[in-house]
């Protein structure tokens, strides 16, 4: 258990790093760290510099695990499956494709031109950018290990109840003819050797970080800002844990906003340290990545109002419940 312990305080949360960074903020630019600029330029470079190793660390691993499972045999894997099982095989397959809502739409329409279920592939959308494995794992780094596999079992949850109502629905006619008429043409996967593998990965690495990077800066930016420079009372008066309409309030906010679920983790962090209930967090940082404005609109060029409405409306109630779920039983995690 010591052990266990100490790897996951020295590999996940790199205890070593913030010690690094500390002695830099003191001994080279001369700031007490408790102070609110050396406190908040320690909490920037350490939440930086650990996001992106571990980011890029298991982005190469999770890309040279899927190196085996390209698209064309992801279909083929869905498509011998039927009912909830279907659903939550594609939920499970969204866990392990690192990517944000937007990137996961032009498989989802590949999913459904290729004559998968809509209610599966709705499962896989949900899931693809909410529930990753590369998240996990650093959401285990800022947290613990319990909220990160609650987070990953509601994330599932969420994307199979999702995709079994609509399924439920048959809400087949209101995707666009142009979906189901999209001619794909099946290709044999190559054999990659160890060498493609390993550059696949590399590229997949340097692809998903051109792509969040931004994010990553802006969401520990504001985390910074947040933990401190603002004063806890100000954010508990208006999210706290005591507040009975801050999940709606979070989820609400996160929905039209576009970020990647590695920007909001930090922000997530700040909140929770401000005593920001942890259901509100997460309810948060699930309307940003599952529901981003950006990758509604690329969605409606697909299907049409009424399963869009649905999708919506679908997933807000679920991310809702979970946040309240989470606030309730927050004492059995933290």
């Amino acid at each position: 258990m010591f052990i266990f312990e100490w790897l996951n305080n020295q590999l996940l949360k790199m205890e070593w790093l913030s010690n690094l960074v500390a002695l830099f903020v003191k001994g080279i630019l001369g700031l007490d760290v408790n102070s609110k600029l050396g406190g908040s330029i320690h909490f920037f470079i350490y939440d930086v510099v650990k996001i992106f190793i571990l980011l890029s660390a298991l982005i190469f691993m999770i890309s040279y695990i899927q190196s085996f499972f390209p698209p064309e045999r992801t279909k083929k894997i869905l498509g011998n499956y039927k009912g909830i099982s279907a659903n939550i095989l594609g939920a499970l397959l969204g866990t392990v494709t690192p990517f944000c809502s937007c990137s996961s739409i032009p498989l989802f329409i590949g999913f459904t031109s290729a004559g998968l279920p809509i209610g599966v592939t709705f499962s896989f959308l949900i899931s693809s950018p909410l529930v990753d494995i590369a998240s996990v794992i650093l959401l285990a780094s800022i947290f613990n290990w319990k909220i990160a596999m609650a987070y990953v079992v509601v994330g599932i949850v969420l994307a199979v109840a999702g995709g079994s109502i609509i399924s439920k629905l048959k809400l087949e006619k209101y995707v666009e003819s142009f979906v189901y008429n999209n001619n794909i043409i099946e290709t044999e996967q190559e054999n990659m050797t160890t060498r493609e593998r390993i550059d696949f990965s590399k590229n997949q690495v340097l692809d998903i970080i051109k792509k969040v990077w931004i994010y990553i800066l802006i969401g520990v930016g504001i985390g910074a800002a947040i933990h401190n420079w603002i004063p806890e009372s100000i954010i508990t008066s208006v999210l706290g844990k005591d507040k009975w309409y801050s999940v709606l309030l979070a989820t609400f906010v996160g929905v039209p906003m576009y970020a990647d679920i590695f920007g909001t983790l930090p922000i997530a962090e700040a909140l929770v340290l401000k005593g920001v209930g942890l259901g509100t967090v997460l309810a948060f940082m699930m309307g940003v990545t599952a529901l981003s404005l950006p990758s509604m609109i690329m969605l409606k060029k697909v299907v049409k109002t009424k399963l869009l409405a649905i999708f919506v409306g679908v997933v807000t109630i679920g991310i809702i419940i979970i946040g309240y779920a989470f606030n309730y039983f927050s004492y059995l995690l933290m």
